[in-house]
């Protein structure tokens, strides 16, 4: 999804009544927590109930149904809902650690490990596994992440100026990679071609600059794997605004959406704000833009990369 896409999603309520939700004790705890699990892997995606009905091809309200776990649904239909989350039917199903032995004991060696422990273990294996030990460089490439509006078309390039080094919007990187604009590649190729556009966009970027300010599309912590080569090769800055003002921010970038004021393209804001915070809040700096001045962000961004590289020399 690009991030023009993203936007709709944002700003276009689901169309599916939510009224229908039955009491909650009549429900089956395992069918909540399918439902629970596919709501969540929609809005880390930032996609719109309508759009997930579609690529499944399954209607509106067999979809509702099974987000609120009242739907039992057949393994088909579940395998579709995936394809079109772009996950495995065991991620949406929720247990994938079952693979094998060695999975299962590295399940146990990381339950009830606390987020600190968790983040360690997996800069240790990405460190292990990468065969090429520690990126020196990666104080030195600034990559802002989080939703459009946040301010990272607007505050990288003035990050970048002050450091004196390049400035790439990796939307355009991708669509110099493939050729056409991101939204051709959606619907000539699917998101899975995208995703691979994406990482390549990434990786040679990472591999042509060791001094740089990316700003990533709001969807890249959607891909596990792009995702923690961000994290491997870059200082990552969350930015960061309240629902109010991303909403805010894409209208005044030009999308007049009739339904953008709507109380529920707002929850439906915030749910993807919800859906994608807990990967977001991996970086290393956040930087919250709400109620502030380009200006007043800026000031705080520059002060936040100069500690950070100021600790890693």
């Amino acid at each position: 999804m690009n991030e023009q896409e993203e936007a709709g999603a944002l700003l276009m309520p689901d169309t599916a009544s939510d009224a229908a939700a039955p009491a909650e004790d009549a429900k089956n705890p395992l069918l909540v927590a399918l439902g629970d699990r596919v709501r969540n892997l929609r809005a880390q995606r930032g996609l719109t109930r309508k759009a997930v009905a579609t690529a499944a091809d399954v209607s509106e309200r067999h979809l509702a149904n099974l987000e609120y776990g009242t739907g039992n649904a057949s393994i088909l239909v579940l395998q579709q809902v995936a394809t079109a989350l772009h996950c495995s039917l065991a991620e949406l199903l929720g247990d994938f650690t079952t693979r094998s032995p060695e999975w299962l004991l590295i399940r146990e060696l990381l339950e009830h490990r606390s987020e600190p422990e968790l983040r360690r273990a997996r800069l240790a294996l990405n460190e292990l596994l990468s065969g090429a030990g520690k990126d020196t460089a990666r104080h030195r490439r600034i990559a802002l992440v989080g939703l459009r509006g946040a301010g990272k078309s607007t505050l990288g390039p003035l990050l970048a100026r002050h450091m004196d080094v390049p400035f790439i919007e990796l939307s355009r990187e991708i669509e110099t990679l493939a050729g056409c604009s991101v939204r051709e590649i959606h619907d000539l190729y699917g998101t899975t071609a995208y995703r691979r556009y994406e990482r390549r966009a990434l990786e040679e970027a990472v591999q042509i600059h060791s001094e740089v300010v990316i700003a990533t599309p709001g969807g890249i912590v959607s891909d596990p794997a792009t995702f923690n080569e961000l994290l491997a090769h870059c200082t990552t800055v969350w930015l960061r605004a309240a629902p109010e003002e991303h909403m805010g921010r894409v209208l005044a970038q030009g999308d007049m959406r009739p339904m953008a004021a709507s109380k529920e393209a707002m929850d439906d804001l915030k749910r993807i704000l919800d859906g994608r915070a807990a990967f977001y809040s991996k970086a290393d700096i956040t930087i919250d833009t709400s109620g502030q001045t380009p200006d007043q962000s800026l000031h705080a961004l520059q002060s936040s990369v100069r500690k950070v590289m100021a600790q890693a020399v």
